[in-house]
Formats: structure tokens, C-alpha cells, sequence
């Protein structure tokens, strides 16, 4: 305790220390924040979603919603690299190693901003093409293409906002990025209803109000670590490549950053089998992606905590505490995820009417919502076991599991199928078949390996 002062100095009010106490209160006090930031991160996308499928022309709803695949193959690689980075201070957070700790906080601090230069430029140059080939309908394309532009050249926010909150969480403070959520996402609905329904800017308003509320974001979680008292102070003139630690960097969060990567791929095979079924079936997807955003409610904030909590207890030594914490929220993320799909299953209709009045889209959605919503405890249970391997270091594992399965086998299929059998609902059936096929990977994997001694094995 030592090596970080004094005990008192220590335990700051918003820093966690999750290798002590109650298992299931620790894991429960870190989720609630998270929890609740989700919960505003959908009210901001149901800001998004509600003022553009009201107050502007179909193919606008449309192009909003094929639109976060396209963007997530861009950023998701240095999301996941973040997630890595988390990793490793949280590791090092929990052996006490402050040295370490502000080391790796201001190499990941670096590395997203070199991120964010890259992606503006990439997007912003290929996303015409990429557009071209998802066989975007003629009449969706000049919205699409719009709102994309706008979001590429404030994506740098994003990157920052996603490098920033996983700093702060891995070192125990998830309660400042609910506070800058909420803020952010009350403003978001505020500038799009002043852009889009007073301003009558259509998808471009809704692109600007997004990339101007992820710039406060990513301002007040700055200025955040640049007030923090003790060790994990982010100061500028500290800003260094340690290239031991962005090794280990590397080594965590590119597996995670190639998964979401190639994924997103297999999401945008999927997302162009929608396309072809036109402009209806792309808005009930979009309308339908809404309402998913509840089940990720409870799945989001148990597998952002548990690498956390694993890596914490793993660099404390304390591997019966670490697999227990993972059994409690496996099953918590399945419960919870498993009860929103039974709900959405029976009222998914009049959730969809929330976003959508055409009954053709609403059509679209309803069938995709049947087919998918009660096997969310599948989705549940790949998402927080993922998140236990990543907090062990074997982040290679869910990254080979989800790229065979999320993206080989669901790409796969969507081809071949299709052609089979040229209905909605074949599209629909590739998430659940996929989700079935990682979690046995994965049960396999919690059950048979010592994943608990991974670290130690290392060294």
C-alpha cells in the first residue's frame, strides 16, 4: 500500500479497488454507472433515431441507420486496441504498481490520437467506395453519404471519448463517464431537434449534433484526468511511446481491435443482404437496432466491468476471487439480457412504431425481432465470457471464436442461404446460429482451461 501513499490518498471517491469486499456488491457498484451511461448512450441514439424517423424523408432513416457498421470497421480496431490498453492498467492498478500505471495511461493516451488522425483521413476517403459496395440503393446513397462524411471528420471524438473512459475504468471510475454521458446525451437530443426540426438540415443535422456532443465528451473526460490528484494524472508533458508497454498494449487489445475489425465485415455482408431487400427493410432493421440497444443495456456494463474486475484480482493474485466474479456476472448479463429478448419478443410492433411509421419497415422489423430476440442470453453469455478472457490476457481466443463464427460462418451462410431460401427472415437467422456457435466455444473454454493462471504462466 505503500507505493501509493498513504491508504487515505489512496482510496479516492471515484477509483474502485475491486480486489476487496463483496464480489457481487463490487462488480454490482461498478456496473450501476455503467449501467446508467449506457443507458443514456441509447437515449441519445433514440434521440437520433426518434427526430429523424419523424421529421425527415425515409431514405434519411435509411442511411442513418446502415450507417454503423460502415463506421464501426473504421474505429472498432482502436476501440478494441483501447480495451487492451485497459487491460494492462488494471493490472497494474491492482499489483499497486503506480509507476506502471501513469506509463501505460499516457502511452494509450498517445496512441489514440495518432488513432484518430488515421481514421479521419481513411474514412473520409474510402467510405464512397465501401458504400458503392454494399450495393447502397440509388436513393438512399446521397444521404448515406452525407451523414458518413460529417461523422469521419469528427471521429476523432469517438476514438478519444472510447481511449478516455476505458483509462478511467480500468483504474475503478466508472461514475465519470456517466456524468459526461448524460450531459452529452441530453445535448445530442437538444441539437437535434434544434438541426433537424427547427433548421430542417435533415441527416446532416443529425451528423452534427452527434459530432459536437462527442467533442464535449471527450473535452470534460480530459479535463477530468488532468485534475486527478495522484499517479493517474494525465499530464501532456508526459505524453511517451513506452514501447514495453505498448508492446503489452499490442499484445491485449489487438486480437480485440482485429475482431471488431473483421466482424464489422461480416456485419456489412449481412447489412448488404438487408440493402437489397431496399429502403423499408433497411429502416425496419435501423428501427429494430434501436430497440436492441436494451439488451445491451445489461450485456455493455457486465462486459466493460469484467475485464476489469478479472484483471484487477489477477494482478492482486487472487484467482479464486477473479473466477467467482466471473461466474456472478455471466450469469446476471444472461438473466437480465434474456428478460429484455422475452419482452421485446411479445411488444417488438409498438417498440418499432417508436422510430418508424412505415408498416412495411415495421413489417421488416417485426420479423427479424421474432426471430432473433429470445436467443439474447447466447448474446449475453459471448459478450461477458469475451470479456473475462480479455481481463485474463487471452484476448486471442475471442478473437479467433467471433472471426470464425460472428464473421466466417455469418458471412457464409448469408451467401449461401440467401440464395436458398430469399426471404427476410434467412437474414435474420444468421445472428442467432452464430451466437450459438461461439458460446459452446467459449463455455468449453471457462470450463476445461486455467484461464486464472494465465499471467503467471507468463512470467
Amino acid at each position: 500500500m505503500k507505493l501509493f501513499g498513504s491508504e487515505k490518498k489512496f482510496e479516492l471517491k471515484t477509483n474502485m479497488d475491486l480486489t476487496q469486499g463483496s464480489i457481487s456488491g463490487g462488480i454490482l457498484r461498478f456496473c450501476v454507472p455503467i449501467f446508467i451511461s449506457q443507458l443514456f448512450q441509447q437515449l441519445y441514439n433514440l434521440g437520433d433515431a426518434w427526430v429523424i424517423g419523424h421529421y425527415a424523408e425515409d431514405e434519411a432513416f435509411a442511411a442513418v441507420s446502415s450507417a454503423g457498421s460502415i463506421m464501426f470497421f473504421f474505429f472498432g480496431f482502436f476501440a478494441g486496441v483501447s480495451v487492451g490498453g485497459g487491460v494492462v492498467i488494471s493490472r497494474y492498478y491492482g499489483a499497486k504498481n503506480t509507476e506502471r500505471v501513469t506509463a501505460a495511461i499516457h502511452t494509450n493516451f498517445l496512441f489514440g490520437l495518432l488513432a484518430s488522425v488515421f481514421c479521419t483521413i481513411a474514412g473520409t476517403l474510402l467510405v464512397p467506395g465501401i458504400l458503392n459496395i454494399m450495393a447502397t440503393p440509388a436513393d438512399v446513397m446521397p444521404y448515406s453519404l452525407t451523414y458518413l462524411r460529417i461523422l469521419f471528420l469528427g471521429i476523432s471524438a469517438n476514438i478519444m471519448y472510447n481511449m478516455c473512459t476505458s483509462i478511467m475504468r480500468s483504474v475503478g471510475d466508472s461514475v465519470s463517464p456517466l456524468i459526461y454521458l448524460t450531459f452529452s446525451a441530453i445535448l445530442n437530443v437538444a441539437l437535434d431537434c434544434l438541426f433537424v426540426i427547427v433548421f430542417s438540415w435533415g441527416v446532416s443535422g443529425a451528423a452534427f449534433a452527434t459530432v459536437v456532443t462527442q467533442f464535449v465528451s471527450v473535452i470534460l473526460c480530459i479535463v477530468k484526468m488532468r485534475r486527478a490528484k495522484d499517479f493517474t494524472r494525465l499530464e501532456f508533458g508526459k505524453l511517451k511511446w513506452h514501447g514495453d508497454i505498448m508492446k503489452e498494449v499490442i499484445v491485449q487489445g489487438i486480437p480485440n481491435g482485429i475482431q471488431n475489425s473483421v466482424i464489422s465485415i461480416g456485419n456489412m455482408t449481412v447489412q448488404k443482404n438487408i440493402n437489397a431487400f431496399q429502403a423499408a427493410a433497411m429502416s425496419g432493421m435501423g428501427a429494430y437496432q434501436k430497440i436492441e440497444g436494451l439488451v445491451f443495456l445489461p450485456i455493455n456494463c457486465i462486459s466493460m466491468a469484467l475485464p476489469t474486475f478479472i484483471s484487477q484480482n489477477l494482478g492482486a493474485k487472487k484467482f479464486d476471487r477473479a473466477k467467482k466474479g466471473a461466474a456472478i456476472g455471466i450469469f446476471a448479463g444472461m438473466i437480465m439480457a434474456e428478460i429484455v429478448g422475452v419482452l421485446i419478443f411479445f411488444k417488438a410492433p409498438a417498440f418499432l412504431r417508436l422510430f418508424e411509421d412505415n408498416e412495411a419497415a415495421i413489417e421488416f422489423g417485426t420479423i427479424h425481432s421474432s426471430t432473433v430476440s429470445l436467443a439474447f442470453f447466447l448474446l449475453a453469455f459471448s459478450h461477458c465470457a469475451a470479456g473475462v478472457m480479455r481481463g485474463c490476457g487471452k484476448s486471442v481466443v475471442p478473437m479467433a471464436t467471433m472471426l470464425a463464427f460472428w464473421c466466417g460462418v455469418r458471412v457464409a451462410y448469408v451467401t449461401i442461404a440467401v440464395e436458398i431460401w430469399p426471404v427476410f427472415r434467412t437474414v435474420s437467422l444468421a445472428y442467432p446460429i452464430t451466437w450459438t456457435l461461439s458460446s459452446i466455444v467459449f463455455f468449453c473454454f471457462l470450463m476445461f482451461s486455467d484461464w486464472t493462471h494465465t499471467y503467471e504462466k507468463k512470467r
